[in-house]
Parts: C-alpha cells; sequence; structure tokens
C-alpha cells in the first residue's frame, strides 16, 4: 500500500512536468484523449492524401525499455536527485515469480504499476520528437504550402499517430518512402533498447485496409457511387472475442442464475458497444443482436426443459410479437438499439496542466 501511495505521488509530480513535452499525435494513457481520437486523426489524414501506412506494433515495450535511456530522458527535465532515486528504484523493484523467487529487473517498467504508463510514454515520446518535429513551427512540414511544396519536388511528407505502444505512420507518398522510414524509426526505438514486433509490423496501403486498436479503417468507394472515403469497421478480432465470451456465459449446460447471466452479458456488450459505436457497425451489430438472441433463447429452452412452442409462449405478446428475453426483471440488452453516430475529428486537444491564454 506504501509503495501504491509513493508512486501516485511520483505520477503528480512528473505527469505535469512531461505532459507538455508529448505531442498531440500521442493518445495512450493521456487525460482527455482516447482511442477514438487516434481513429479519427487517422480518418482524417488519410481523406487528405496519406494513403500508404506503416503499421506498427513494439515488441514487449513495457518489458525491454532501457532503464538507463529511460532515467536520462527524466533527468533532462528533472533535477531533483530524489525524485530520481525515486523513479530508479521503482524501475529497479524486482519482481515475485510464480514460485516465489525474487528477480531483479534490468529493463522494463513494472506491469500494472501505477507509474509505468507514464514511464512507457516518456521512453516512446522518442518517436513523437523525430517524427513530428518537421511539423513543429519552422519545420519542413509546419504548414501546407511547405507540405505541398515538398510534394511537387517528390519528397513525402508523413504523420504518426501513437496510442501506447500501438502506432501508424500515414505516408503522403509511395512505398519505398514509407520502407525508408521504418528504418529510420527502427534506429530511433534502438536508442531506448526497443524494437519492432516483427510478426504485427508492415507497410501496407489504406486501400487494402489495416487494423489499428480494434477497428479495420479502409479506403474504399462507397456503394453506388464514384466517391472514395476512408472507413471505420469493426475489426474481425474483437467480433470473435465478442462472441467466444457470449458463448461462454450461455452454454446450454449452464446452471447459472438466469439473471445473472443477463447482467453480466450486457455489462459486456454495453461497454463493447460503446467502443465500437463510432463505427460503420449498424448492420454488424444487428447481426450481433441476433446471436445473442438465439444463443439466450436455446439456453433457455434447455435449462427449463421448453420446447420451442414454451419459449414462444412465454415471449410472445397477444398479438404475435416477441417481448424482449428477461428473467426475474432483467432483459436482455439489444445491441441493435445502439446508436451509431460518428466521432469527429478534435485536432489539437489542450491538456489538463495548460492554462487558457487570457484574451
Amino acid at each position: 500500500m506504501a509503495d501504491r501511495v509513493v508512486q501516485a505521488a511520483l505520477k503528480l509530480v512528473l505527469e505535469p512536468i512531461f505532459e507538455a513535452d508529448f505531442e498531440p499525435v500521442s493518445y495512450g494513457f493521456r487525460p482527455r484523449r482516447r482511442a477514438q481520437d487516434a481513429i479519427a486523426e487517422i480518418h482524417y489524414y488519410g481523406t487528405r492524401g496519406y494513403r500508404w501506412v506503416l503499421d506498427a506494433d513494439i515488441e514487449a515495450a513495457f518489458d525491454c525499455v532501457s532503464h538507463s535511456a529511460l532515467l536520462e530522458r527524466v533527468r533532462a527535465r528533472v533535477k531533483d536527485k530524489r525524485v530520481l532515486a525515486l523513479v530508479k528504484a521503482f524501475l529497479k523493484a524486482g519482481i515475485m515469480t510464480e514460485l516465489g523467487t525474487f528477480e531483479d529487473t534490468h529493463t522494463g517498467t513494472p506491469q500494472g504499476g501505477i507509474l509505468s504508463p507514464l514511464m512507457a510514454n516518456i521512453a516512446l515520446s522518442v518517436l513523437d520528437e523525430h517524427l513530428h518535429g518537421p511539423w513543429r513551427p519552422g519545420g519542413t512540414m509546419s504548414t501546407s504550402s511547405r507540405r505541398v511544396r515538398r510534394r511537387a519536388k517528390g519528397l513525402p511528407t508523413w504523420r504518426i499517430v501513437r496510442y501506447a505502444d500501438d502506432f501508424a505512420v500515414l505516408v503522403h507518398g509511395h512505398e519505398d518512402d514509407v520502407q525508408v522510414l521504418r528504418e529510420e524509426i527502427a534506429e530511433v526505438l534502438a536508442t531506448m533498447g526497443l524494437a519492432f514486433s516483427e510478426a504485427k509490423t508492415r507497410v501496407v496501403n489504406m486501400s487494402d485496409g489495416f487494423d489499428f486498436l480494434g477497428f479495420h479503417i479502409q479506403w474504399r468507394r462507397k456503394m453506388g457511387t464514384n466517391q472514395w472515403h476512408v472507413y471505420t469497421f469493426i475489426a474481425d478480432r474483437p467480433i470473435r472475442s465478442l462472441k467466444a465470451k457470449i458463448r461462454a456465459l450461455t452454454n446450454r449446460t449452464s446452471q447459472r442464475d438466469p439473471k445473472t447471466v443477463l447482467i453480466r452479458l450486457g455489462q459486456i456488450m454495453r461497454g463493447w458497444s460503446n467502443y465500437f459505436r463510432h463505427a460503420v457497425c449498424k448492420h454488424t451489430l444487428a447481426r450481433l443482436a441476433h446471436f445473442v438472441w438465439l444463443r439466450v433463447a436455446r439456453w433457455f429452452c434447455t435449462l427449463h426443459h421448453w420446447t420451442w412452442k414454451d419459449f414462444r409462449r412465454q415471449f410472445t405478446r397477444p398479438d404475435g410479437r416477441w417481448k424482449p428475453l428477461s428473467a426475474d426483471g432483467t432483459t436482455l440488452f439489444d445491441l441493435a438499439a445502439v446508436p451509431v453516430t460518428r466521432y469527429r475529428y478534435r485536432g489539437a486537444i489542450p491538456t489538463r496542466w495548460v492554462l487558457p491564454q487570457p484574451a
């Protein structure tokens, strides 16, 4: 408990110091920024010619970050040796294995620690500095006219969108330009003891689509027209994961209390749909709602030893319409009723540490 209090105090001290250094392209573990902001930024620049994508992931970012390189970045902003000693002690705290033995930690940040997300953001801010540097005032990409001149000379422009250790680099150029950027980024990551995950890192054109933070993003033609847009769908993996959870809760041999199961299903589906409801997903939600309804209906029939005729008698109105499936006053959450709305791009999001300037 005392360790968590110390970590929380350290976070309160360090976060305002480093928050101003983080670029608006990084979203993970930051106040007022969420995954939907990262998706909205990809959508914004994808519609403006940034069609080549380095879809990247860092191999074991929390486990492999170099302590010496991380502490060097902290020392550049924090001069109080007592705070630095606490940060170093946090990084060197060690771990307790499943066998009850103690192991030293020579790299990485402790998983689950209060301070770990902030330390990871400090380490990965090297990417923001390297790739976003040209976008700063006076940089070669700082204005739209400078970016246009670069492209007129055959030079690429790029934009990084990072959420924790997952990031995508959008490039307005050619595939070769993305490969060159990939080599540069690998060198930058090496300074922090990090490397690409070869299995998850790839160069792709947005017309082929790519997955990012559970969404599938693709540049495609609007049906029935000759207009092309960037569309955001729900990726296959989150759908499979949701179905697996629903199957586990509605196993036909399960003897759980129906009310408890419906409450848990509602919690899972409500949280899942709130995250994905800004995608193009109306038909997906309707199909999933039908899948859940059938699973629960079949489970009810098995649990209560009903025939299909008994089930219809229980859950239909006098006019023949279906009633919502329920148990002891708890109704099954309806995914199809979730409103699908577009998430608006917010641009530069002010931090909570920077006060607005008086007019």
